[in-house]
């Protein structure tokens, strides 16, 4: 999974992707500070991939990943190339979900590229150059389609009427994820990197000293927004975030209830990033290695077994499968399987998130 991380200039995108990263990225209080993207690779945190290591002890423990893009700030005119624009917007093109840094906090020490935090105009500002791009993209398409189309070959025409109703879309501000699309115009979509049609995470970027109560007219209108858009949102601070990024895990553990808060800013952004983009993790353990592995929902088993080895998929016989529930419950495989609780799934079964799996298979 690949989260560009975008916003306005001076939102917190460096500070939050560095404390989430470690990478160093620079982080500055003046604009354009990021030119060239920033890429780090982040493992998920994952509960139950540790509890499956104090099971069995494995030489090799390998968590799924994530990789963020600090993408550098998006200024209103970037689509005509304002502020490098052009360039920073063909970044975001590569990524599968975008994270939406929104500035909710107040700092006259800390330059607004508009002068003042307000979260409404930020947001469209950001979304207006995306849907520009768009059109621009989309007029590009459109020319060529027609012209290919001069021949008198008709097989085109269902991709023309398609391209044409995306761009009178655009046109009335909408953005391409807002539109309605039956299965097979969304198979004509899928390999267009459209920026408006990418799913939006909305971070809301507060001061450490509201984290504890995160609750603000700023924050309402980000929410507000997200809902209408039907995009993820989460409150974090980078600050506090950076602060984190510092501790080892017992001291992480004591800062956050020493902070009234239960999870970082990492945890609930990769929460919200699967729920976004639809997907789910399956867990294989063994003394060799545990690990967690990233699918998406609604996979049937021979398709998950796939995803670590085509041989796996390709002589499937059946998924020896026990909840991790079940097997956090009983604290052994042994005993999950002496309850009844191992179940023995065909190549109709969907996999559901935290099963942990043993694929039988013959090639």
């Amino acid at each position: 999974m690949k989260l560009g991380i975008v916003g306005l200039p001076n939102v917190g995108k460096s500070t939050l992707f560095n404390a989430i990263t470690r990478a160093g990225a620079e982080s500055a209080n003046y604009p354009f500070c990021t030119i060239e993207p920033n890429i780090g690779v982040v493992s998920v945190p994952d509960e139950r991939l540790d509890f499956l290591a104090t099971l069995y002890n494995p030489a090799k423990y390998t968590p799924a990943l994530i990789e963020f893009v600090d993408i550098a700030g998006l200024v209103k005119g970037a689509s005509q190339g304002e502020g490098l624009g052009n360039k920073f917007l063909s970044n975001i093109r590569e990524v599968d979900a975008i994270v939406h840094v929104v500035r909710c906090f107040e700092d006259e020490n800390v330059v607004h590229v508009n002068g003042n935090a307000d979260p409404a105009r930020d947001i469209e500002t950001i979304e207006l150059e995306l849907i520009l791009s768009d059109m621009e993209f989309m007029e590009r398409r459109i020319d060529k389609l027609r012209k290919m189309m001069k021949s008198g070959d008709k097989k085109y025409d269902a991709e023309l009427s398609l391209y044409e109703r995306v761009y009178e879309g655009l046109q009335n501000g909408t953005s391409a994820r807002m539109l309605e699309y039956d299965d097979e115009e969304l198979s004509l979509l899928r390999d267009i990197p459209l920026l408006s049609m990418k799913p939006v995470l909305f971070a809301a970027n507060i001061s450490e000293s509201e984290i504890a109560n995160p609750i603000s007219e700023h924050i309402n209108v980000v929410r507000d927004y997200a809902k209408k858009q039907g995009c993820g949102v989460v409150v974090i601070s980078a600050k506090i975030e950076e602060e984190i990024a510092l501790l080892d895990d017992e001291e992480k553990t004591v800062f956050l209830e020493e902070m009234g808060i239960d999870q970082t800013g990492l945890d609930k952004m990769v929460q919200e990033s699967y729920k976004l983009l639809g997907l789910i993790s399956f867990l294989t353990a063994g003394p060799t290695e545990v690990r967690a592995w990233t699918i998406r929902e609604g996979t049937k088993a021979p398709a998950a077994a796939g995803k670590i080895h085509s041989d796996f998929e390709r002589g499937f016989i059946r998924a020896e499968i026990v909840a991790y529930k079940d097997l956090f419950e009983y604290k052994s495989y042994a005993a999950a399987k002496e309850k009844g609780l191992v179940r023995s799934e065909g190549k109709e079964y969907v996999m559901k998130d935290g099963d942990i799996v043993l694929f039988r298979f013959n090639v």
